[in-house]
């Protein structure tokens, strides 16, 4: 299976009078969330399933990769909220779902906690090596049997500016 990281678009500012779920993608959020999800159609990217943070920030980053063709389903996972963490995500979203080993799922989430979960991933730890910006993209192969943590294989690791 193919997990891709993905990170939310430019959003607002944190600022008084406005909770942090309810900060929105900016106009240039948008704008290059949409140039990076075309290219990523252009790339013949297709996810069997796009996942999303309930903070409007990663729904609308998620909405964007829906509505450019990159998957026709969207589900939305608390698990993927800041803080949320990867045990308890894999023990149950992803477990129970039983998805095939070839299927690809977008997860579209926040800083650190997307990092951090594709270190954990990949050395069974979270080393703060690796960073994601805003819109960018990190690829994990999950192995076929087994627990994936510490276990699984890099094989993306984008910033949005080599999308654009």
């Amino acid at each position: 299976m193919e997990l891709y990281l993905i990170r939310h678009g430019i959003a607002e500012e944190q600022q008084a009078g406005i909770k942090d779920e309810e900060r929105s993608l900016t106009k240039e959020g948008r704008q290059k969330t949409e140039k990076v999800a075309h290219r990523l159609v252009k790339l013949e990217f297709e996810f069997d399933l796009i996942v999303t943070s309930p903070l409007i920030r990663a729904r609308q980053t998620a909405e964007i990769l829906l509505a450019t063709g990159l998957s026709s389903h969207l589900e939305e996972s608390n698990h993927l909220a800041p803080n949320g963490h990867l045990y308890n995500w894999l023990d149950y979203w992803l477990k129970p779902k039983n998805f095939s080993q070839n299927a690809q799922i977008a997860l579209v989430g926040h800083e650190p906690c997307l990092s951090n979960w594709a270190e954990i991933l990949l050395w069974g730890e979270a080393k703060d090596s690796i960073v994601l910006k805003k819109a960018g993209m990190i690829g994990v192969k999950l192995p076929e049997i087994g627990s994936p943590v510490g276990r699984s294989q890099l094989f993306w690791l984008t910033p949005p500016r080599y999308l654009l």
